[in-house]
């Protein structure tokens, strides 16, 4: 790895890092976890299903081939989240305003790295190695 593909490499460990560290609280059904999602009606099927989409897109980020397209599912995710926050539960959720930038960072991440690597998508030549 070279000191160029430095950006790409936070920009698709950022997220990574913020949708599995979040995994801990969904799949154990930790209470403020449970709380916010019975408050959106998506009590457990949207915990557990946001749950496994986030670990697969975390997955598919830290995948050079296939991080656009993890990218692309972080924003979709990231997207609901930044929603439900905004008008369903609100930006702060038991005082805690963390989730929400949380999510703010995390879609801002996957956006920029869906953008730099926009033009790579299609025709196949990655800036970076691959293997």
């Amino acid at each position: 790895m070279n000191f160029r593909n430095l950006p790409l490499w936070v920009l698709r460990i950022v997220p990574a890092v913020i949708f599995l560290q979040t995994l801990f609280f969904k799949f154990t059904a930790h209470p403020q976890s449970v709380k916010l999602f019975t408050a959106i009606g998506m009590e457990p099927w949207g915990r557990i299903g946001t749950g496994v989409a986030e670990l697969i897109a975390s997955l598919l980020l830290l995948i050079p081939r296939f991080s656009a397209l993890g990218a692309l599912m972080g924003i979709g995710l990231m997207s609901g989240a930044l929603y439900f926050h905004l008008n369903e539960v609100g930006i702060k959720f038991d005082g805690d305003y963390g989730l929400f930038t949380m999510a703010l960072v995390a879609f801002v991440c996957c956006t920029v790295l869906l953008v730099i690597l926009r033009k790579h998508i299609f025709t196949g030549n990655a800036p970076y190695p691959v293997k």
